[in-house]
Formats: C-alpha cells, structure tokens, sequence
C-alpha cells in the first residue's frame, strides 16, 4: 500500500511522506467478520450482501482530502465505503456523521457523507446503487435531525442565530457543502428537478455574506445583524459558544468555495477584491494567541492549519490573477508545520486528514471542490513522484525548474490550461510535467 504514491527527494522529506500515507490508511477500519457480518448503528447484527462493511469515518475532517485521496490511491476500496455509508442510513434512516464502531457519535456539524457519496459517483464509481445514494442523500437533507434543522433552514433561507442552539453561520454554510453534493448527484442521475431544488439551497450562505465586511456574520430570524460582531473572535459550542464551530468569522467565510469559489469570488466583490480578502488573510491580520481548543492552532496570519476550516484557503489562490502566492503558502505549511519526528504533525491526525493533506500537497494537486470530481493544480514539492496503483497505468508527475510561477502544465506532453484537472483525465495519464519559472 506504502508504494502506491512514492517521492524522490531527500530522506527526511521521504519519510515524512510515507508517513502520512501511513497514517492516511489506518482508518476507516474494517468492522465485518470474515462471513459479512456487522453490528449496526441500532444494534441489531447484520450482513453485507458483498464486500466488507467500514466504519470510523471521521467525515466533517476527511470529506476534504482524505476521502478524495482514497479515490487515487486505493480505488478498490471505495465502493465498500459508498456501501457502508448507505447500509448505516437504511439501519438508521440518515446517513452518518461521524460513525465508529458502527455506531453514531453525532459529532461535528454539517452532512459530511453527501459530497462523499457525490464525488465517487462523480469519479466513475459504480459498485453502490446510484439511486439507493441519492434516495438516501436526499433524505438526510430534508429529514430534521439534531444539527440539521431544515424545517428552519427552508424558513428563513440560513439559520438564524435565535432559532438555533449555536454555530448557526457555521451550520449554514456547511449545508451548502451537502446540498451542493445532494444536487450534483441528482443531475449525473438524470433528476434535474432535484439537482435543481437543491443547488439553489446550496446558496443560503449568501444570506449571510455582511456587504460591510464581505464575511459571513450571523443574523438573527428578522433579519438583524449580529451585533456586536467581532470577525477575529473564535467559537466553539463547548468553549465559547457563538455562531461558529471551532473558528471565527474570518476563517469560515471561505468555506463557500468548497463547492462554488466563483460565487464567492464574486460576492467578495470579484477578482480583484477577493485576492485582496486573501492576502489580507495571511498576510495582514495577527494569529490568534492561545486559543489552540478553539482550533487557532499552526497559524499564518488568520489561516490555522491545525483545524480543517482552513485547509482549502491556500488553493483558493488558483481562482485569482497571482496563484503563485498560494503555491508559496502551500510550501510554507507543508514544511513549518510537518516534521520528521514524534510530534511532527500540528494538531489532530483526524482520522488521516491532516496527512491527506500533505500527500496532496506533495504531488502538487488537491481536491479543493471535494464533491467535483476535480482537483486544483499547484506545483509538486518534489522533481519526481510516481503513483502506481494496480489496474491503472503508471502516473509519472514531474516538475520543471524551481519557481513558484506554473509556467506550463502538460498531460502526457498536451498542453492543460485550466486551474483544476478532473480526476478521470489524471488517472488515465501517464505523464504529468508542471514546468516552473521564478516569474517576476
């Protein structure tokens, strides 16, 4: 398993490479007996028709990177995860959260198993009912459950800050993320009045873009402002409760573009201006000091790549006019904030997240839409790697030079201009060759 992605590059950094695809692969862990049988989410002992049954899927974190990864690196694998997720719903009638050991915790926010499910159909998966996914998807979004009241979301447009038990910002924009998946499953389905009915929700998050700020801020069930609204403020339901989940105003405003960055791009005031959101982001605005509980943890101005909010923001910088200033920041991270040694990884592992992360990182691409089927092109932190994953062609991917500035993308020695690649083009390549320049 270790060899399907290697480097070549000094020993040091190799090691920290193997191990994040070490820790990348411990979980989700297997929870069927040799003869296909597991314990459910309600007790009761059952049986997979085929394939093994996972459990341990920590999805508000691995939605993000680490589920994407498995798509590359281990394909024979996610159908069982697609099929373990929909057998969790048919025992418990919702898809899960945050499941272990077959059971439910319920921790985190958001439907985090939507763009899970919405990204392997998008990537030519079909070992799971399509329909059976999509019956199931479309039921946790519209069924009310503890954190996700959508009877009150439909209401008003977002969650209103009196009408829900905190995080309401951070519950609104993280149901975009799975409307947004419910939607683009609808459509490869051929069900355009679903996709329809639920990429229009996917945009309740404008409801709570500040025109004064250009940041989302809570409001309450009038349509009032928070007020007072402090944008550098952390929150966290257990700790300082407030309108956002382990972050502040500051770090969740971008979480839109983890399924629409050109909506966002433009309701930040377009190009220009959202570059400029970005720059003051990292550049401009103080870390947080001790408030590593609340997620403020390996910061670079606002951006804390100890907690996941933030680790898309970097790749944002390929939707602007300067991507080579998010080519020097993925840089920057990748080598402050992985080490080779014991405590060589900022905060949580996450279930192999923050380790997701890095491997991406390192090959010079991430999944910055997670539920598109794409990914976002950066630079390779290394000259070479290989990805050989059995069944599939050799991936070579090269890079050209030194520099932060992507001079040139080639597929198999065809020129690629756009920002992202889809997944269905890098696997079936053979040659990827960024070529860099120091630009100007």
């Amino acid at each position: 398993m270790l060899a399907r992605a290697t480097i070549e590059g000094p020993r040091e950094q190799q090691r920290i490479f193997t191990t994040a695809l070490y820790h990348a692969f411990l979980h989700p862990s297997v929870i069927s007996d040799r003869d296909g049988r597991w314990r459910g989410p309600d007790g009761r002992i059952r049986k997979a028709k085929h394939g093994l049954r996972y459990s341990t899927f920590s999805l508000w974190d691995s939605f993000r990177a680490a589920m994407p990864l498995y798509t590359l690196l281990v394909p024979e694998r996610v159908d069982d995860f697609a099929g373990s997720l929909l057998d969790h719903a048919e025992a418990s009638g919702r898809l899960p959260i945050w499941p272990i050991w077959g059971g439910e915790t319920g921790t985190m926010i958001g439907e985090p198993a939507l763009p899970v499910l919405a990204d392997a159909w998008a990537k030519g998966f079909r070992g799971f009912d399509g329909r059976r996914a999509l019956a199931a998807m479309v039921r946790t979004s519209t069924e009310d459950a503890a954190l996700s009241q959508w009877s009150v979301l439909d209401r008003y447009g977002y969650y209103p800050f009196d009408r829900v038990e905190g995080e309401a910002v951070s519950r609104t924009l993280e149901a975009g993320i799975g409307d947004d998946a419910v939607a683009r499953m609808a459509t490869l389905l051929g069900e355009p009045t679903t996709g329809q009915r639920f990429a229009r929700r996917a945009g309740s998050w404008r409801a709570l873009i500040d025109p004064e700020t250009r940041l989302t801020r809570g409001r309450d069930s009038q349509g009032n402002w928070r007020t007072p609204f402090d944008p550098l403020m952390p929150t966290s339901p257990l700790n300082n409760p407030g309108d956002y989940t382990e972050a502040n105003a500051w770090q969740y405003s971008w979480t839109p573009a983890l399924h629409d960055p050109e909506g966002l791009r433009d309701a930040m005031g377009g190009a220009a201006a959202f570059r400029a959101m970005l720059d003051r982001f990292f550049f401009d605005l103080p870390p947080t000091k001790g408030a590593a509980y609340l997620g403020q943890e390996a910061m670079i101005g606002q951006y804390a790549h100890g907690n996941e909010p933030s680790h898309h923001v970097a790749w944002l910088y390929a939707f602007t006019d300067k991507p080579e200033t998010g080519h020097r920041l993925v840089r920057r991270i990748a080598h402050d904030f992985y080490k080779d040694r014991p405590d060589g990884i900022i905060g949580n592992e996450d279930a192999g997240q923050m380790s997701a992360w890095y491997i991406f990182a390192t090959l010079g691409f991430y999944p910055a839409q997670p539920a598109s089927g794409r990914y976002v092109l950066g630079i390779p932190l290394v000259e070479r790697a290989r990805i050989e994953v059995p069944g599939r062609k050799a991936l070579i991917i090269e890079r050209q030079g030194q520099g932060d500035h992507l001079s040139g993308f080639t597929r198999d020695g065809l020129p690629l201009s756009a920002p992202a690649i889809p997944h269905s083009q890098l696997i079936s390549a053979g040659r990827l060759e960024f070529a860099t320049s120091a630009g100007q």
